[in-house]
This record gives C-alpha cells, sequence and structure tokens, in this order.
C-alpha cells in the first residue's frame, strides 16, 4: 500500500488562515461602529424622540454592521 503524503500544496493550503490581519482591523472598525452608534443612543437627559436617537444613531449602527459585513467578504 502506498504512503499519501500530502502535497506541499496541500499542506499550504491548511496553513492559509480564511481572514488576514486587514480584515481583522477592518471588523474592530465596524465593531467602532456599531458601539458609537449605541453610545449616540444612549443618554440620561433630553427629549426620547430627539432626532440624534431616532435616526442618526440607527442610521450609524446599520453603517457599521456593513461595514461587518464588508470586511467579512473582502478577499
Amino acid at each position: 500500500m502506498a504512503d499519501k503524503k500530502s502535497s506541499p500544496a496541500t499542506q499550504e493550503q491548511k496553513n492559509e488562515l480564511v481572514f488576514t490581519k486587514k480584515n481583522y482591523q477592518l471588523l474592530l472598525i465596524s465593531i467602532g461602529i456599531v458601539v458609537l452608534g449605541f453610545i449616540l443612543m444612549m443618554g440620561a437627559d433630553g427629549d426620547i424622540y430627539d432626532t440624534r436617537r431616532t435616526l442618526i444613531a440607527p442610521m450609524v449602527v446599520l453603517l457599521g454592521f456593513s461595514f461587518g459585513v464588508y470586511a467579512i467578504l473582502k478577499k
């Protein structure tokens, strides 16, 4: 029975990571954007129906999530 040794190309594929350093940096940036959006939604005083809380903050959170999807799909 012949020995099944893996070729160098197969070993290289096993060692190759799915995400690069750039992907992780972009993911951290997207997490920061989402956290910023939630911070904008918080507040101890002021009107609860403020433009910042009802319009700007949710848009920032959605931007952060979409940036996170981009960071994951970036090749």
